[in-house]
């Protein structure tokens, strides 16, 4: 058999169900194989960029690998983005790239790139294999070392004609999983005596905590202490919580600024996060300052990097933290039920702006809707203002923060979880990156909806510049299209609002009812600076 055959029957073996990317020469022996893999299904995007995100959303939702794939040259560059991102976020990636010929390298063969070092920086592993006989191995090694410890993205670079060298079958290995990473005992008897002796702390939360939020919300009821999340951990925890006192960080919350900043807490327990810039607004020393801190994550890399932790505690959130509640409760300790929710609705108002337009989406969408968001200033608004109504409902990239991320992956989540509804919300900026992927979700028949905010400018770049500089550059915006039209012209359902009036349940479930999906163009240019926090303040210190 060809060795790339023995790669499809590796992946088939592991129940890899989506191989997202773009064919061509380098690459069209692996998919003239799935012509005999039913059970995998290529989806085939309008850009290689969009289909690293799809994979890394796909990975996280369904909890399994995500397999993209490129050609040689521009088609690998083209990837590299989206193992950035899945790099930041853990996520399990396999990244195939195709290559020349082994006896062309060197000689400028046509789309000859040597990929594996440019993508060592942003990847666990990437090697390129010069030996048919090597292939399988190599596949099998870099899905190992993807899904083990700290789960990240891999890449594997393919020449063609090792692709195609005929081998005898060889034995397909068992694919890996991945075994939880468990905490020394010590460290949780230790943590358990410092958790019980203090007299008041809080809980810093991040997106580590993902499959896990209900076993932290009880250590926190058990605790009795108050939560804040990061930016990326919207979503995990209900707005209705009694001890949430919300969002730290980019476009946070004045209440849990208000809590990190009383000194007079004496411990932190952080669960989750790195502690990066997003997340602790600008590194922010009262975090951690006169308090015992003690941090929980599986990368033991975050610990000491920017604030210095008493205890750190090196496992998976939810083996760790179901440790400690056992450790309490045989101390005596146990999960409170009395608490109180004092939080006060939020209300609308006539104005046609970002919030009252985004307040009154979600009111009209279902409840159960999982929203994946984009880069620009309605970010800020979505992170601050916008409710928590059911579990992992928030897909919130600003940690790595690349623009038209929030399309594809919208479509990978939608993929990963068929019966949760999906809505990309976007904007103009983004959408002319990756829009064209409503194509691929069209020709796919994958039902999610995208919102466009379309400004008709770089939203985030002209607030962020007129804060800082007191000016903006008239080139930061650019003529209006009316991208309802551009989706109509496509083929797919859409519909455009220009006032609240616009913004009908009638409308979003005619949307909603199509088999593929539509387009919601919300034209709107909203001048109210958005609630970014200390973000510009950050920026504006350089160069002082």
């Amino acid at each position: 058999m060809k060795s790339v055959r023995a790669v499809l029957d590796y992946l088939v073996s592991g129940d890899i169900s989506y191989i997202f990317g773009i064919p061509a020469g380098s690459v069209n022996a692996f998919f003239d194989e799935l012509y005999d893999t039913p059970s995998i299904t290529p989806i085939i995007t309008k850009h290689e960029g969009a289909a690293s995100y799809m994979a890394a959303s796909y990975a996280k939702y369904s909890q399994s690998l995500g397999v993209c794939i490129g050609s040689s040259g521009p088609g690998g560059t083209n990837l590299i983005t989206g193992a950035a991102n899945a790099m930041r976020e853990h996520l399990p990636v396999l990244f195939l790239t195709g290559a020349v010929p082994v006896n062309t390298v060197g000689l400028n063969a046509s789309q000859e790139l040597h990929a594996d070092p440019l993508y060592q920086p942003v990847t666990k592993y990437s090697k390129r294999v010069d030996h048919a006989e090597d292939l399988l191995p190599e596949i099998h090694k870099a899905v190992e070392i993807a899904l083990t410890g700290v789960p990240g993205p891999v890449h594997i670079a393919m020449p063609i004609d090792v692709q195609l060298t005929d081998l005898a079958p060889p034995t397909t290995p068992v694919f890996p999983a991945r075994q939880p990473l468990l905490p020394e005992d010590e460290l949780i008897h230790e943590a358990v005596k410092q958790l019980a002796s203090v007299k008041d702390g809080y809980i810093f939360l991040g997106q580590g905590i993902r499959g896990a939020v209900g076993d932290v919300l009880e250590l926190a009821e058990t605790l009795n202490w108050p939560i804040v999340t990061s930016p990326q951990a919207k979503g995990l925890i209900p707005d209705d919580h009694p001890l949430l006192r919300g969002i730290f960080g980019f476009a946070g919350h004045e209440t849990a600024s208000e809590l990190i900043n009383d000194i007079r807490t004496e411990a932190v327990l952080i669960l989750g996060s790195s502690l990066g810039e997003t997340a602790t607004n600008n590194y922010n020393t009262n975090i951690t300052k006169e308090r015992y801190t003690i941090q929980v994550d599986f990368d033991s890399s975050v610990f000491n990097r920017k604030y210095a932790v008493d205890l750190a505690i090196h496992g998976d959130i939810s083996v760790t933290v179901s440790s400690l509640i056992t450790g309490l409760n045989g101390l005596g300790w146990s999960q409170r039920r009395d608490l109180i929710n004092e939080r006060e609705p939020q209300t609308l108002t006539d104005e046609y702006n970002t919030y009252n337009v985004l307040m009154s989406l979600q009111d009209k969408l279902p409840s159960s809707t999982r929203y994946t968001i984009d880069i620009g200033e309605f970010m800020a608004y979505v992170i601050h203002h916008m409710n928590v109504g059911s579990e992992d409902s928030f897909d919130i990239n600003v940690h790595f923060g690349a623009m038209g991320s929030g399309i594809g992956s919208a479509i990978g989540a939608k993929l990963a979880d068929p019966s949760r509804p999906v809505v990309s919300i976007t904007g103009d900026g983004c959408f002319f990156m990756h829009g064209m992927e409503i194509l691929t979700a069209k020709e796919y028949q994958i039902p999610v909806l995208f919102i466009v905010m379309n400004n008709a400018r770089l939203g985030m770049v002209h607030h962020g510049h007129a804060l800082q500089y007191k000016r903006a550059h008239e080139r930061f915006g650019q003529e209006p299209v009316d991208i309802s039209q551009m989706a109509a012209s496509l083929g797919v359902p859409s519909a455009r609002v220009e006032s609240l009036e616009d913004l009908t349940v009638a409308t979003l479930d005619h949307l909603q009812s199509t088999k593929g999906p539509a387009v919601l163009e919300v034209a709107l240019v909203d001048n109210n600076p958005p609630p970014m926090g200390d973000r510009v303040k950050f920026l504006s210190s350089f160069g002082k």
